[in-house]
């Protein structure tokens, strides 16, 4: 396979392949890390869990990387990125070993939040850093494919953590501590796999002219306003219209993700372990739909172009998602986990392929960052509207019926926009 011969010849450089490591270690830790947040917000036996303290995690889980990852490049040009990496594991490592305290502690929600946001802050200067790293450590020949390959290996790691996560708090120890603790562990193991880089290896040079950290800063808000008056120009108005419409889709996955964990939590099944076990099986299905669209869009949109298969995917959605959800099943729940991953998924894949190739390219890294805030933003709005429709139980046709609803705006506005 054309993948394999690419990764076997990155792994021939060393850098690539310690800065990989770390990657690795470290994604693997945020999805060990989040998952034992997840489960100790929402499916602790002692705690009363509610939709507004799963969109407050949301909110901690998510809002870091929007607020913070524009301005993170500012300081990654000032600062050994060699050292942000060895730095930034080891603060999490000793902040999430912070968090599994508290857990034990019972120590107040404010508390426990204020811990888990700041691990979250520090994980969006790790993977910028990891990010603009990758160029020192391969040639130029090859950096499309590790800028490629990378990034989604450390999805996968962060995949499997998520899973290590799931079998420690199932089968180890019935404990979120413990379950932080081991992302602690991980945390601890990529901070000392950057000891195997030199310092000055992954730059940046000193040498380089910069202005002061002021200017910087105001300059970034700056090129993100520009970025915004360059993709709302009329020659680039399709990819603007997707943005739209993927940040509305992805609300509604949000809204429904939710409601889904206060299902698996209280009205399908009658355990706690038994709720986390089939919240895991969701999310896997769903992982399994984001796989399928990663197959089938290529080929959807060859055929039908971004934008119409953007139509396919939220009209199947509006017509799917009540039909399966309405019966608040466990079956039809678990189909619907799995069309929502395709249908989100590949409306994702066809929105970046607009942006990427419709936006000049030196506004390209500013319309990502918009993107990124308008991603992260969403499901955390989401979150909170579910919260305030959702009752105890996660049983709300009215919200069904919203998300739908949405669902069918998104197909019929950009079937619109696609005539016009």
């Amino acid at each position: 396979m054309a993948v394999v011969r690419d990764l076997r010849v990155l792994l021939r450089f060393q850098g690539f392949r310690r800065l990989l490591a770390v990657r690795l270690l470290s994604q693997g830790a945020d999805g060990v890390y989040q998952v034992g947040l997840a489960t100790y917000v929402v499916f602790s036996p002692e705690r009363q869990t509610t939709a507004a303290a799963v969109a407050s995690a949301m909110a901690v889980l998510l809002l870091p990387y929007s607020l913070v990852g524009p301005f993170a490049g500012v300081l990654l040009d000032r600062w050994r990125r060699r050292q942000v990496l060895l730095y930034g594991s080891l603060l999490r490592a000793l902040l999430a070993s912070a968090t599994a305290l508290l857990i034990l502690g019972r120590a107040p929600d404010w508390l426990f939040y204020v811990s888990a946001l700041c691990v979250t802050a520090v994980n969006r200067f790790v993977l910028s850093g990891l990010s603009a790293a990758l160029p020192r450590v391969v040639d130029a020949d090859r950096l499309v494919v590790a800028n490629s390959l990378s990034p989604t290996a450390g999805t996968l790691a962060a995949t499997a953590g998520g899973g290590v996560a799931f079998v420690v708090r199932l089968v180890v120890a019935d404990s979120d501590a413990a379950v932080v603790l081991v992302g602690a562990a991980l945390y601890l193991g990529a901070g000392l796999a950057s000891l195997r880089m030199a310092a000055k290896l992954l730059g940046p040079e000193r040498a380089l002219v910069r202005p002061r950290l002021t200017e910087a800063l105001g300059g970034t808000a700056r090129d993100l306003a520009a970025g915004v008056r360059h993709i709302a120009a009329p020659p680039r108005r399709e990819a603007a219209w997707a943005l739209a419409a993927m940040s509305l889709m992805r609300f509604c996955y949000g809204a429904l993700l939710v409601m889904l964990l206060m299902l698996c939590r209280y009205a399908l099944t009658s355990t706690t372990d038994d709720g986390l076990a089939l919240l895991g099986l969701a999310l896997g299905i769903s992982g399994a739909g984001f796989f399928a669209a990663a197959v089938l869009t290529p080929w959807a949109a060859g055929r039908l172009g971004p934008g119409r298969w953007i139509v396919v995917c939220a009209a199947a959605a509006a017509v799917l998602e009540p039909a399966l959800g309405l019966p608040f099943a466990t079956v039809p729940l678990l189909a619907a986990a799995f069309v929502l991953g395709v249908t989100t998924q590949g409306a994702k894949i066809a929105t970046d392929t607009l942006v990427q190739s419709s936006v000049e390219d030196g506004f390209r890294g500013r319309i990502f960052s918009v993107y990124d805030v308008l991603f992260n933003v969403a499901f955390v709005s989401a979150a909170a509207v579910a919260a305030l429709m959702l009752p105890p139980d996660g049983r709300s046709v009215p919200l069904v019926v919203t998300i739908a609803v949405i669902y069918g705006s998104v197909a019929a506005a950009m079937t619109r926009f696609a005539r016009r």
